[in-house]
């Protein structure tokens, strides 16, 4: 069972709906303070928690704290715009297992919940002493797996030009590869490699443009759900608005 701890409605919803969408996850609520979260810990159930570290009355480290305080040891991904180190190694410190960046895509959330899920599989089903080598090994899990690196040929800098381009299109118009090489001032071929990787994260939808004579062309467009439902534009790895 997933507890929700988010406090922006929109983006907490969109959270919400991509748990329920993965295999084997439910969500047994959705709080929006810190308090709120502390409260449905001490009462329901919770076997996982996604977290953002700004919450209105305290910080998503306090709520931590407080949890491993009570006794509560249920897992924490902390989902946060937040990169600074001293944040990060504290997350680390009071036991979260995983770090989820804003703003970002289902295949993300659902890339770290299938490796929170291998990770499971992982621990032994016995209360056994454990030998050094599965110490080891459960430590290198789940925090390697799932990393937010781009695929090769995938650069940040480029791939921000062509959100940006398929913004200046509009949700309600899209754009084809062509338009956006020219916006963004790349070639058709790069343009057209980078709506694709948008398109298989869930971020972009693709469909058909008829017009003149000849093949209709392929056009692509920001999903409002994904694009908007999680405040911010899609820019992995790069966090330079306010934290939520």
């Amino acid at each position: 069972m997933v507890l929700v701890v988010e406090d922006d409605l929109t983006a907490g919803q969109a959270l919400v709906q991509y748990v329920e969408r993965v295999p084997g996850f439910a969500v047994v609520g959705h709080v929006r303070t810190g308090a709120e979260a502390l409260q449905r810990l001490s009462n329901d159930r919770v076997d996982l928690v996604m977290m953002d570290i700004y919450l209105p009355d305290m910080s998503g480290l306090d709520v931590l704290r407080r949890m491993r305080w009570a006794g509560n040891m249920a897992d924490v991904v902390a989902v946060t715009r937040a990169r600074d180190l001293s944040v990060v190694r504290a997350a680390v410190s009071f036991g979260a297992i995983q770090y989820l960046l804003k703003p970002f895509t289902f295949a993300t959330v659902r890339h770290r919940l299938e490796s929170y899920q291998q990770y499971l599989s992982m621990l032994p089903e016995d209360e056994h002493l454990l030998a050094q080598h599965e110490i080891d090994h459960l430590l290198r899990r789940p925090r390697d797996v799932g990393v937010d690196d781009l695929p090769k040929g995938i650069s940040p800098e480029s791939l921000r030009a062509v959100v940006a381009a398929l913004e200046q299109a509009g949700t309600a118009n899209g754009a084809s590869a062509v338009e956006v090489a020219y916006t963004s001032g790349t070639s058709r071929v790069t343009a057209r490699r980078y709506l694709e990787y948008l398109h298989a994260c869930g971020v972009v939808d693709r469909g058909a443009r008829y017009g003149g004579a000849g093949r209709p062309e392929v056009e692509y467009r920001l999903r409002p759900s994904e694009h908007d439902g999680l405040g911010g534009r899609f820019e992995p790895r790069v966090d330079q608005d306010r934290p939520l």
